[in-house]
């Protein structure tokens, strides 16, 4: 069976471009509309999914090929100096892989932003994409037996993003830079770009955890430690060292904590922190780790509904 070569949205700023994917031994079918068992049975089968190792791939852009081999795990990442200068906005990037001597190609999408003042940073579980991580058992419940039609974002949350994603900007064409950065796995990819894009959540790159390859691995999906997601953060932050972040996520996990650590290496960076609260109650750990930020100058919303999200970002004048 031909091996498939799965790209992901990538990024470049003036002197690098960073695209990367996976190559999977086989084709993985997970149809997005159905239902109940065969959902489920979709899910598990996306952490069980077998990868190639050491796997060559070629990256064609700017009239190079460059060539490069997967990770233990299929993943694979081109770091690419940039040498010309290249548009704004989402561009495409080809690569391709070779079985029994056939190019399999694949086309991929980066973004260079316009040139602006604004990035954004949002988790996705419990933050805009209605998940249970506080139960473990719900949260298992609604991934396997809710299909991406009948999953549900928070009120509100559409018109916020839309907001900041064209914040500062007068043309419709132009938007702020937007990452999607998450403790769920790069098994979920497909299911989160079909799910944003349902909902009409601004185009982002996403920046996901290691890749799970069994069905043990499935039960901890989106578990375990979450420093992944501060390297990832504080990646992005220097990545784009001019722009002025807003980050958002929840109360459920470690969010707070994250975005504090963030707060204190970038102290002039981050403009404005926001958290949704998802139990009955705010937290008091993240009340006083919200203190803290405010009073590194940085604007903070501990928000239960996205309305409140709107209102502040408004009375800040991030958006209007």
């Amino acid at each position: 069976m031909k091996p498939i070569l799965q790209l992901y949205r990538g990024y470049a700023n003036e002197q690098e471009l960073i695209v990367m994917g996976h190559v999977f031994k086989r084709e993985f079918n997970y149809d997005f509309q159905k239902k109940n068992l065969k959902n489920a049975k979709s899910i598990i089968n996306l952490f069980r999914i077998k990868t190639l190792e050491n796997f060559d791939v070629y990256l064609k852009y700017g009239g190079q090929e460059i060539h490069t081999k997967t990770l233990d795990d299929g993943y694979f990442k081109f770091c690419i100096p940039l040498e010309k200068e290249t548009h704004f906005g989402w561009m495409n990037y080809e690569a391709y892989i070779l079985y029994n001597k056939q190019r399999i190609n694949c086309t991929g999408n980066f973004i260079r932003p316009h040139k602006g003042n604004l990035g954004i940073i949002s988790d996705i579980d419990d933050t805009f994409l209605i998940s249970h991580t506080r139960n473990f058992f719900m949260k298992l419940y609604i991934l396997l037996f809710k299909n991406v039609n009948d999953r549900k974002v928070f009120k509100n949350v559409v018109p916020h993003y839309q907001a900041l994603s064209a914040a500062g900007r007068n043309n419709e064409e132009e938007q702020n830079a937007f990452f999607y950065i998450s403790s769920s796995e790069w098994n979920l990819y497909r299911f989160i770009v079909k799910f944003t894009k349902i909902h009409k959540l601004p185009k982002a790159v996403l920046l996901l955890k290691d890749i799970k390859r069994g069905i043990t691995d499935f039960f901890m999906s989106g578990r375990g430690s979450h420093n992944h997601k501060f390297e990832k953060i504080k990646h992005v932050v220097e990545f784009y060292p001019t722009l002025k972040y807003v980050l958002i996520g929840d109360d459920s996990q470690h969010d707070p904590v994250l975005y504090e650590r963030i707060c204190k290496i970038f102290p002039v960076t981050v403009m404005a922190v926001y958290i949704r609260q998802t139990g009955k109650n705010k937290k008091e750990s993240t009340l006083k780790i919200l203190t803290n930020m405010e009073s590194l100058d940085v604007e903070v919303c501990y928000f239960k509904d996205s309305e409140e999200a709107i209102a502040h970002s408004k009375s800040i004048g991030i958006i209007k």
